[in-house]
């Protein structure tokens, strides 16, 4: 089956091209590829252009109109039933679209699916994992911001309920958040996690207290506008103490280790060996007319 891969892009010229690579070492073969730019400034658009394979579809309109208007735009061109994302600056298992892709074939009740990640640094280093304690996806879980939840740039969805359910494109950050939150109000979130690292995620230099200040007042705001009830929006206060606790962290100079610690426990040997051979295969993939300078 024929699948969309959608990378929205802006200013991504350090990591681009190995994204991009990424999609082209999968196993399953059988895609297309949007890159979508997003109003950049920098090389992004030129390496883009740059790749000559005919599944490679690129798209820009100079302008600068944000991740959840180019996740929708994606959704809109797209004439493929299935459609999988990814971020511009980061990497996939080869395997990532071929066990999705199977998970959704096997079950037509699910909307869409997502993975684990590996957490990796800037010089492409393993230094942590991180996916939900639960295959399922429940509200409970994701109004309390229980576990890993749904690892976004990861997902695998059918194109219908993407069309049925677009993302916010009003709200800057964690339009994510948002969109499982409206949806599971209404009992239509039908989401699977694969309880492995398919989606390898560079989060050490992306992750600023700002950020995370924002992120925290969104998910205050996204909880309180789809609550089902006062109780529910008692998750608030928690996510308010998350704010306060940052402060201090903050402080006292931790921040960079609370980073760290959100992809916790052990590293096993296998998830290491699993990263650095599909980090070999990516590398070693040749781009007809790509420019790597």
């Amino acid at each position: 089956m024929k699948i969309t891969v959608g990378i929205p892009f802006f200013n991504a010229e350090k990591y681009l091209l190995d994204a991009i690579k990424s999609v082209f070492a999968q196993t399953h073969q059988d895609w297309e590829l949007f890159l979508v730019d997003d109003g950049s400034t920098d090389r992004s658009l030129q390496i883009a252009e740059s790749i000559r394979d005919p599944r490679v579809k690129v798209i820009s309109d100079g302008h600068n109109r944000k991740l959840a208007t180019r996740l929708n735009q994606i959704t809109q061109i797209t004439n493929c039933d299935i459609i999988a994302r990814m971020d511009a600056d980061d990497l996939m298992a080869t395997d990532r679209l071929e066990k999705q892709l199977a998970l959704l074939t096997a079950r037509p009740d699910l909307d869409f699916v997502s993975s684990g990640l590996l957490s990796i640094d800037a010089e492409d280093r393993p230094v942590g994992k991180r996916w939900h304690f639960d295959t399922a996806i429940k509200r409970e879980h994701l109004a309390a911001k229980r576990g890993a939840g749904i690892v976004h740039a990861a997902v695998m969805a059918r194109r219908s309920w993407m069309l049925e359910h677009p993302y916010d494109q009003n709200v800057a950050i964690a339009q994510d958040y948002d969109l499982w939150m409206r949806a599971s109000r209404s009992q239509d979130l039908k989401v699977e996690i694969i309880p492995e690292a398919l989606y390898y995620v560079r989060e050490l230099d992306s992750v600023t207290p700002d950020k995370l200040f924002r992120s925290y007042r969104v998910d205050r705001r996204t909880l309180w506008k789809y609550r089902r009830n006062l109780w529910e929006a008692r998750h608030i206060l928690k996510s308010v103490a998350k704010s306060i606790v940052l402060n201090g962290i903050i402080a006292s100079g931790r921040f960079d280790a609370l980073i760290r610690r959100r992809s916790s426990g052990t590293l096993e040997q296998y998830l290491i060996d699993q990263f650095e051979r599909d980090l070999d295969k990516i590398r070693s993939v040749e781009l007809s007319g790509s420019n790597e300078k």
